[in-house]
């Protein structure tokens, strides 16, 4: 076989999407952010572990500071982006602020002058500046996705996010032993302002700015309440987000202080499960293709918190609890890839454009804003009752959330619906 027959034979296999430039160049944006908010989703806790020697509580707080920005303000910040319009320079402006807010932390620690309430207020900021990144970007995406690609664009999306499960937390728990954990944060900086260099190159038609008018603020929130698909699914997701959020306060504690896997282990491990994120981004189409998006959203919500419950099992030699920690975060991320790919698809599909960050905000400050929440209930829990009953109880109530859509339309519904 020619090389030129190769490279036909791959471009061929290319996704359509892939081959038109200005996906490709937001894509490969998207896709080296995750990877660097996965480094630094690991060297956070760590070098609060490691370098400032927080305790459970402590780290529920940090949690806590970054997760409440989206309880706080993506009400007004959907608001906001659907009447200022220009969601791409937006975008490009909080990259270039989180990217300096990151590397003050590594700078504090190399000055020797890193304490736990900048790690708070930077956390705090960060996740200001993702919320009103968040909100844009639903609008931008569908700016860019013609309506019959959808899902194969929340595929590959999602696909840069498993790509992140597996290769982060590796290379984060690489870069925290080689460099110490803050300095490891100079990657996720970096990442920012690769994300903000692709998003410049690019200049979609995006959706017109919305009129001003009584109300705007409460938009996203009566069009939800209103949907017979969105509201269930909200509640399911803000269930399971509330539980899992909880877990990931407490899982670090419990790997490295209990069962005494040191960082790199730990990274290596979480990167090695999440090879079922990677599989979930690839078969995810042709599941929901099959059973339909409804049935699919069922499934991600009831396969993705409920392999956590190997974690709270894991004990004894350190094989068998290698085990249990890559099984619970490779069945896990093929759930939560169904889930979110399928999710996506549908949001995309029901929500009217002009209407498209103030819903995109309203979700996010019912599904985002319970983090917090379970962020402090995951540190009060493994200080009250220990780390491992604690873990016990957050992972089954994990798997209650999939309730909430057995008695709704969404489970009957198969194909991406135009209109509600």
């Amino acid at each position: 076989m020619s090389t030129a027959t190769a490279l036909r034979g791959l471009a061929d296999r290319t996704p359509a999407l892939l081959r038109e430039r200005q996906f490709r160049s937001y894509w490969t944006g998207q896709t080296v952010s995750l990877f660097g908010d996965e480094i630094s989703y690991l060297a956070v806790p760590l070098a609060a572990v490691f370098v400032l020697h927080v305790g459970p509580t402590a780290m529920g707080w940090l949690r806590f500071a970054g997760l409440l920005p989206a309880l706080l303000f993506s009400l007004p910040a959907g608001a906001w982006a659907d009447r200022r319009g220009r969601r791409r320079q937006t975008m490009i402006v909080a990259d270039l602020a989180r990217a300096g807010l990151m590397a003050s932390l590594p700078l504090g620690y190399a000055l020797g002058v890193l304490t736990f309430a900048q790690m708070c207020v930077v956390v705090f900021a960060v996740g200001t500046l993702a919320v009103v990144f968040d909100v844009c970007n639903a609008a931008l995406f569908v700016s860019l996705v013609p309506p019959t690609q959808y899902v194969e664009g929340n595929s590959l999306t999602s696909g840069s996010r498993a790509f992140s499960f597996v290769a982060g937390p590796s290379a984060g728990g690489l870069l925290v032993q080689v460099l110490a954990a803050p300095l490891a944060l100079l990657a996720d900086a970096g990442s920012y302002l690769a994300s903000a260099w692709q998003l410049a190159r690019i200049a979609p038609v995006e959706p017109p700015a919305a009129e001003r008018g009584k109300g705007q603020l409460t938009a996203g929130l009566r069009f939800l309440a209103r949907s017979p698909l969105l509201w269930p699914m909200l509640a399911c997701v803000a269930t399971i987000s509330f539980f899992t959020f909880a877990f990931s306060t407490l899982v670090v504690l419990y790997a490295v202080g209990e069962l005494g896997l040191s960082a790199g282990t730990l990274g290596a491990v979480i990167g090695a499960g999440a090879f079922g994120s990677l599989l979930g981004a690839v078969v995810s189409g042709r599941i929901i293709r099959a059973i339909g998006v409804g049935p699919a959203i069922t499934l991600g919500a009831l396969a993705f918190p409920a392999p956590l419950v190997l974690v709270p099992l894991a004990g004894g030699p350190t094989p068998l609890v290698l085990s249990a920690f890559f099984f619970a975060e490779f069945a896990s991320g093929l759930g939560v890839m169904l889930l979110d790919i399928a999710a996506g698809s549908l949001q995309a599909a029901v929500i009217p454009g002009v209407l498209r960050s103030r819903v995109t905000g309203a979700f996010r400050t019912v599904n985002y804003g319970v983090r917090p929440l379970g962020a402090l209930t995951g540190g009060f829990l493994g200080s009250t009752i220990g780390l491992r009953p604690a873990l016990w109880t957050i992972t089954l109530g994990g798997t209650l959330g999939v309730l909430w859509l057995l008695p709704s339309r969404l489970l009957r519904t198969r194909d991406l619906p135009t209109q509600q």
